[in-house]
């Protein structure tokens, strides 16, 4: 089952710290040569580095965005540089210009709605030859029939639509809007760090391709800082993948590992475990127990006390307490295993659901409903002269939430104590 759509402004920090960033350098007159010689090859390294890491981590669509962006960067860059050589345009750049103005945006946005498949090679060869085509049948036309293609793609064909804002000429305006809500639907839809990036790529270049001629660095800076912001995406979702669980959104087992490397001499870890959570899966299905899991993770993100949790696997989770002694932590503990036992999770029943997702959404509210609630068992332990790392902390930690399920589940059970919560009774 796919995990909940969640809309973070976290997505879009990076972004948008990027693009304020080239919007002020691309608009500079002047710029000192380290920052010249280094925006003249960025492109080319990004191109490089981003798309090595796209084929380590199969971005097979980023790694064609990073292309696309490319080759309209060299193609403008070559008339830019004959323009300022010769103070005056080559004869093909008002084709050549508005060609990549209405192109671009579309690529882009193909690109960027085009999911990766389990064939990855098959995949790779079915992005380059759209590519391959699409060159070759706009190199064709412009070699065969310059004039009335330049026509085509300047011509203004809704006058009550032109502004004095349009520096560009129409299509490529709607391109962009086309690009647009194509990336748009696909981040509602799929709310990640890629497709919110992807995105604000867009009005980077929306921004830079009216002035490519008139401002000095636009065009090299711009286009930086799109493939940079391409290449952060996809190493923000391999940090994801590595250290963030998919389906909670919790940390991992290796963040908490990392964690637990800086916790200091004084700390409290404690593991938790939903109960009779196999039994669960088997009476309702897997569907539900993936909602359990969300359920009881959200709870433990909201863990009072500075507590942090992170998903250990299964059905187990893991919260830290940094710098807290253990009597600080054990009210904040049972308070969370009191709203886990009290909360009530509603179920539809899928049998009677309708085919229909309209009458669905109509009999939604009318429709019985069935709750389950769970509970989960809790084992805590603090660093002290005998478990002094934190590996022997979390044993000590497991050994007492053991001691908690055999001692009758829903409760806290401590490392060398007989202590223990209130216990639910049927």
């Amino acid at each position: 089952m796919r995990p909940i759509a969640h809309y973070r402004p976290s997505h879009f920090i990076a972004p948008l710290l990027l693009l304020p960033a080239g919007l002020g350098a691309g608009s500079l007159m002047a710029m000192s040569e380290f920052f010249v010689s280094l925006f003249n090859v960025l492109p080319t390294l990004l191109l490089l580095l981003g798309g090595a890491l796209c084929l380590i981590y199969g971005r097979q669509r980023q790694l064609f965005m990073l292309a696309v962006v490319y080759i309209g960067y060299f193609l403008l860059d070559t008339q830019v540089g004959y323009y300022r050589a010769h103070q005056a345009p080559r004869a093909d750049a008002p084709l050549v210009f508005h060609l990549i103005c209405l192109l671009l945006p579309l690529l882009y946005g193909l690109y960027g709605i085009w999911e990766e498949r389990t064939h990855l090679l098959q995949d790779l060869f079915a992005r380059g030859a759209v590519l391959v085509a699409v060159a070759a049948v706009a190199t064709g036309l412009a070699r065969s029939f310059p004039q009335g293609l330049l026509g085509l793609v300047s011509e203004t064909y809704w006058p009550a639509l032109s502004a004095r804002w349009m520096v560009l000429a129409q299509l490529p305006y709607l391109g962009f809007l086309i690009a647009f809500g194509l990336l748009l639907s696909t981040y509602l839809r799929q709310p990640r760090p890629l497709h919110a990036a992807q995105l604000i790529g867009l009005f980077g270049l929306l921004w830079m391709l009216p002035k490519v001629f008139i401002l000095p660095y636009a065009l090299h800076v711009m286009s930086s800082l799109v493939m940079l912001n391409l290449a952060a995406a996809v190493a923000h979702e391999a940090y994801q993948m590595a250290f963030r669980d998919e389906l909670t959104g919790l940390p991992g087992r290796r963040a908490l590992n990392e964690r637990c490397q800086r916790l200091g001499q004084q700390y409290v870890l404690a593991m938790v475990d939903v109960d009779h959570f196999k039994k669960c899966n088997d009476t309702h299905g897997h569907d539900v127990g993936d909602q359990v899991l969300r359920m009881v993770a959200s709870h433990l993100k909201r863990t009072g006390g500075g507590g942090k949790a992170y998903r250990y696997g299964g059905e187990e989770f893991t919260l830290v307490f940094a710098g807290k002694p253990l009597e600080d932590c054990l009210p904040h503990l049972e308070a969370v295993r009191e709203v886990i036992e009290g909360y009530a999770m509603q179920l539809r029943d899928r049998g009677k659901r309708p085919k229909d997702d309209r009458k669905g959404r109509e009999q939604r509210g009318a429709s019985a409903r069935q709750s389950i609630s769970v509970t989960v068992s809790i084992g805590v332990a603090e660093r002290d002269a005998v478990q002094r790392h934190p590996e022997e902390v979390i044993k000590a930690a497991d050994q007492a939430l053991y001691s908690a399920k055999s001692g009758g589940r829903n409760r806290v059970a401590v490392h060398g104590q007989a202590r223990r919560g209130a216990v639910r009774t049927a």
